[in-house]
């Protein structure tokens, strides 16, 4: 069983940046990837980053587009996820997710966060 739980979102204007955090409890997620998505109104979750707890491997969505950056803090048991050059088109409900799996699919990942709101102004 693994918890997570986001912090960080809010308001920023555009050609700001952002951190979000997700603080993980939980057991068994040592081998697993951690994930980011977010998903904007009417549209489906996306996915963005991905990290293996591990060894930090890495990977991205394309529309990552090197603005975006997976972290983690071992000790502190927290998956990061910095945000830089933001648009308006980046405004969604941000998610940090648990997977068995090496996946960018919504689908195979098992735990989800609650979500944090990120508002991009013009």
């Amino acid at each position: 069983q693994v918890q997570l739980v986001e912090s960080g979102g809010g308001l920023v204007q555009a050609g700001g940046s952002l951190r979000l955090s997700c603080l993980i409890s939980g057991r068994g997620f040592s081998d697993s990837a951690m994930g980011w998505f977010r998903q904007a109104p009417g549209k489906e979750r996306e996915f963005i980053a991905a990290i293996i707890w591990s060894n930090g491997r890495t990977r991205y969505a394309a529309s990552a587009n090197g603005r975006f950056t997976i972290a983690k803090d071992n000790f502190k048991m927290t998956l990061y996820l910095q945000k830089n050059s933001l648009k308006p088109e980046d405004t969604a409900v941000y998610y940090c997710a648990h997977s068995g799996k090496w996946s960018t699919q919504a689908v195979d990942y098992d735990y989800w966060g609650q979500g944090a709101q990120v508002t991009v102004s013009s």
